[in-house]
């Protein structure tokens, strides 16, 4: 105990240099944080899973997928024809609308990208939507049902309303970039739980088609250009891996589906193969910017600790005279630099987590088609691993002088 006392002693005994290592810490430590969140998310998102995986379904030789809306429902049932074929648990249909609330404009903040699906499966297809609870779920409910009793019901991200300058209850014009000449007059019936899909916006898939129909109507029986390729995804919901073998051979042989071909393949391997634009970014994030931030953070610690070890050179031989061994001073010194690590590194952790997932309602770091990234209960971990690693590499040195001082050298010098 005594020990440990002198260890902080030592500590305030500079309290400017001791706070500013500990500031820098927890910079550090703050900034790998965020990049690991990152890292960590797309990580699980691109893990393979054996049990309740999910599928997606797009044309097979084209980016945008572009397939007709005949095939969503043999889709939506795993292209199942025969009674022992396999099936899926749950489906979704996604179709893209690109629209821009000012036609002759058309600023970014304008732009709106809605996902058009049947409105109850926001609760059993979307992740995170489908594990809401109390009144989240309730509140969830309510706009989902608005959605089904009201076509022309639009549901919207809490960023994406304050982009536009709207909020829940107005009316909205959607101008078609994709679908030309299509436009969709929406109310503002509800919003997203904050989080996820703060950006996301999503309209009842029926009003998205009615209007195509009603377009051929108002053309003398013309159809649009988009008409025969409207749906862009199908998500299935797939209880193990044997099951998606099934379905996905049954899918891709299927003579229903020859032109546009398409494919099957489980949610991680189309994330993986869609972040890889993103490969370079996330690859010098991992490789590149983490081990210099850590390299960094252990040079920080040394310089600190080795101007300390410096300064008490006569203190140190002194300690020898009275009886301290030098393993001693050694663990005298590697302490200093471990309860500034960790201290600030669990401090810096902690204040990472509480901010960006509490405060901010995420990190608005947009990668592929997640607009934000949460911070993990793991993060706390990370940060006292962080700070008690770099200490020990950053204080190794110092410790090892302060160990091997030699009393006569030090006595020697003395006038």
């Amino acid at each position: 105990m005594k020990f440990c006392l002198l260890i902080v002693k030592n500590l305030r005994r500079n309290v400017l240099r001791t706070l500013l290592t500990a500031l820098g810490t927890m910079v550090l430590v703050f900034v790998v944080t965020l990049v690991w969140s990152i890292l960590f998310f797309l990580d699980e998102v691109t893990r393979e899973k054996s049990h309740n995986l999910k599928a997606i379904v797009t044309e097979r030789w084209q980016i945008p997928s572009q397939m007709p809306f005949a095939y969503a429902q043999t889709l939506c049932e795993g292209a199942a024809r025969q009674p022992g074929d396999a099936r899926p648990t749950d489906s979704a249909t996604w179709q893209f609308f690109a629209g821009t609330l000012d036609p002759a404009k058309r600023a970014a903040e304008d732009f709106i990208v809605a996902f058009a699906m049947e409105p109850r499966k926001l609760a059993t297809m979307m992740d995170e939507l489908e594990d809401l609870k109390g009144a989240q779920a309730a509140e969830l409910q309510d706009n989902i049902h608005r959605m089904e009793l009201q076509k022309s019901a639009i549901l919207m991200g809490r960023d994406r309303l304050a982009k536009i300058n709207k909020r829940v209850g107005d009316t909205i014009t959607l101008h078609g970039i994709n679908y030309r000449d299509i436009n969709l007059e929406c109310e503002i019936v509800g919003s997203f739980p904050p989080g996820r899909y703060d950006a996301n916006t999503v309209i009842n898939r029926d009003y998205l088609n009615d209007a195509l129909d009603d377009y051929a109507r108002k053309h003398n029986g013309k159809q649009h250009a988009m008409t025969s390729k409207t749906l862009n995804l199908v998500w299935l919901k797939i209880p193990d891996k044997e099951t998606f073998s099934k379905i996905a051979q049954q899918i891709t042989t299927s003579p229903l589906y020859a032109s546009p071909a398409v494919k099957c393949e489980t949610l991680s391997s189309g994330v993986t193969s869609f972040l890889e634009s993103y490969r370079d970014l996330l690859w010098g994030m991992r490789w590149v910017l983490c081990p210099a931030i850590l390299v960094t953070l252990s040079l920080v610690i040394s310089n600190a600790i080795s101007i300390s070890v410096r300064e008490r050179r006569m203190e140190l031989a002194v300690l020898k005279v009275l009886g301290f061994r030098p393993f001693q001073l050694l663990l005298l010194v590697l302490g200093e630099a471990l309860l500034i690590g960790v201290a600030s590194g669990l401090i810096s952790a902690l204040a990472t987590w509480y901010v960006v997932n509490e405060v901010m309602g995420g990190m608005k770091f947009p990668i592929a088609f997640f607009p934000s990234f949460f911070i993990p209960a793991n993060a706390i971990g990370w940060g006292l691993g962080i700070g008690a690693l770099t200490a020990l590499i950053g204080s190794a040195m110092p410790a090892w002088s302060a160990r091997t001082v030699q009393v006569s050298d030090v006595f020697s010098k003395v006038t």
